[in-house]
């Protein structure tokens, strides 16, 4: 008879007490594009290991069926998703033609749709798109995370000076500590992973 009581307890604190959803979570996969790996027109340093990287994270988040959604930038040419990173039919492709993704797409409507708070923020190029998608999704509210070694970007130079792409990957990540978690591809494989 106890163990009847305390089964029914159990079960009716199961059903009373709120529980965060796994599916709670996104995965937001920016601008990872031909264009930018080697031969395309705007080349980006370590383009390869990041989509290697991110090719990781997107398997966790399709073999726990978490929301998965692309965004692209539209250009001329060179604009298809990197091969390793190509969408299933099930998986949101959003076209952009501006620097940040929320802008003039309908990617919050979706976010909301399924529900999710928070995103997993990856792509290219970390000091323009990634940055601003990133930026936006914090300033929208949702919880944010980004994966530094899933990012990409290049050389800029302003007035004659060169500043190389592991600089610019370096300042923009810092100075997105304060929108979003910053964590290596380990914490991640820690986090999430296992």
């Amino acid at each position: 008879m106890m163990k009847q009581i305390l089964l029914i307890v159990m079960c009716l604190i199961a059903f009373t007490v709120p529980q965060k959803a796994q599916n709670s979570k996104g995965l937001l996969l920016i601008d990872i594009q031909e264009f930018y790996f080697p031969g395309g027109a705007v080349e980006l340093v370590g383009a390869e290991q990041a989509s290697a990287k991110a090719a990781s994270i997107l398997d966790y988040f399709r073999e726990n069926d978490l929301l998965v959604i692309h965004v692209v930038h539209k250009v001329k040419s060179g604009g298809e998703i990197h091969h390793l990173l190509k969408p299933l039919d099930s998986e949101k492709v959003i076209t952009k033609t501006d620097v940040n993704a929320f802008n003039g797409t309908d990617l919050k409507e979706c976010i909301d749709k399924a529900g999710i708070e928070e995103l997993v923020i990856i792509g290219m190029q970390t000091h323009m798109c990634l940055e601003a998608a990133v930026r936006a999704a914090a300033d929208l509210g949702y919880k944010v995370t980004v994966v530094d070694s899933a990012c990409a970007t290049r050389d800029l130079e302003y007035d004659g000076v060169v500043i190389p792409a592991l600089q610019v990957h370096a300042s923009t990540l810092s100075t997105l500590k304060s929108y979003a978690e910053i964590i290596s591809f380990e914490v991640f494989r820690e986090k999430f992973l296992n």
